[in-house]
């Protein structure tokens, strides 16, 4: 993989049963947390991510099974033990995959959250991060050039 213009380095991970492996750049020094009903739904509990650019390196793609949960993304996950891998932005092509898959991500630590108005009460994180909530980001990426109707 060409290292991006960022100075995180790779990172390489695989899914329980190893038949899906990946290689990322990270895009971001940090991980980001999001809050989303969808998210929580999907992951048990806030989605920890490794954000990434659309230039990720996959192993064993044969078993990478997608579900396109909304008309700008799509998420996958490993069709032979379920691991869930990763959320993946449509218009960009970019990802965001899952921080458990990964075997070291160096000296990451949590650095944004979003949808934080959809958090539930029963867990909370020890870091003092930026938040935003659902309206932020969508203005964000509306302000973008994106639309979500």
């Amino acid at each position: 993989m060409t290292p991006s213009e960022t100075s995180t380095p790779a990172v390489t991970g695989h899914c329980l049963c190893g038949a899906v492996s990946i290689i990322a750049q990270p895009a971001k020094p940090h991980l980001e947390a999001c809050h989303c009903a969808m998210c929580r739904r999907w992951c048990g509990s806030a989605y920890l991510a490794v954000q990434s650019d659309g230039r990720a390196e996959f192993t064993g793609e044969e078993h990478i099974g997608r579900f396109q949960s909304s008309d700008w993304a799509e998420r996958g996950f490993c069709t032979r033990c379920g691991s869930n891998l990763y959320y993946r932005f449509l218009p960009t092509g970019a990802y965001s995959f899952l921080a458990g898959l990964f075997d070291d991500l160096g000296s990451m630590e949590l650095g944004d959250q979003i949808f934080i108005d959809e958090k539930p009460h029963y867990y909370d994180f020890a870091q003092d991060t930026p938040k935003k909530t659902g309206a932020e980001v969508i203005a964000e990426a509306k302000a973008a050039g994106f639309s979500f109707d």
